[in-house]
């Protein structure tokens, strides 16, 4: 594994697979979803071991540390020695809560739903949805 003094934060977040190409990575600095300390950083900005980024990525918002300098792509269970993510658990526990979504299943053979169906469906849905809003809003 190369290991360089000097590494582009694009190059640095493709190598540990943050994203998936390099132009992704770079686009995503020009628009501001990668920052150091607050601020928006430019593609060529030299990453240096012990800095936290902050990398937002669609609705995911990840908080990562250098742990070590990586210019090469490599495989996923190897990359994970150059990052720690600190990204804190509320955060990512709120992401992942997003894909949870209950599973409503009916037995095979019963055909459509009638309209009452539809409506007691909509109702569990409707339900689901707003007391997990109401949860959030009391923290």
């Amino acid at each position: 594994m190369a290991e360089k003094e000097k590494l582009r934060i694009d190059k640095y977040l493709w190598a540990i697979r943050a994203f998936k190409t390099r132009t992704l990575a770079s686009d995503a600095c020009k628009s501001g979803r990668v920052k150091l300390d607050g601020n928006n950083i430019k593609p060529s900005h030299e990453v240096k071991v012990g800095e936290i980024y902050q990398v937002s990525k669609g609705i995911e918002r990840k908080v990562i540390k250098v742990t070590g300098l990586l210019e090469n792509r490599v495989d996923a269970k190897t990359a994970v020695y150059f990052y720690e993510d600190i990204t804190p658990v509320e955060q990512t526990m709120a992401f992942k809560s997003m894909f949870q979504a209950p599973l409503l299943k009916r037995d095979r053979g019963t055909g459509r739903p009638t309209k009452k169906d539809r409506r007691e469906i909509d109702d569990l849905k409707d339900d689901f949805f707003t007391t997990e809003d109401k949860t959030e809003d009391k923290e």
